[in-house]
């Protein structure tokens, strides 16, 4: 396995074509990792303060429209 110096290397002599390869693969596998981190948050219910501040915020009457 090449170092982290060998590995930024090869990407930086890589083609502009295969370097946006690249990008889009790392892109997608960080999303993917977000996407199973939050469906284990959600399922665990670390995100449910999330609800109660927007009802707050709704209560409030400062909810925003996105």
């Amino acid at each position: 396995m090449a170092d982290i110096d060998e590995i930024k290397a090869a990407i930086k002599s890589l083609p502009e074509k295969d370097y946006i390869q690249l990008r889009t693969w790392l892109s997608e596998r960080d999303w993917e990792a977000w996407e199973v981190q939050i469906e284990a948050d959600s399922k665990s219910r670390k995100l449910d303060f999330l609800i109660s501040e927007a009802r707050e915020a709704k209560e409030k009457g400062t909810l925003k429209d996105l």
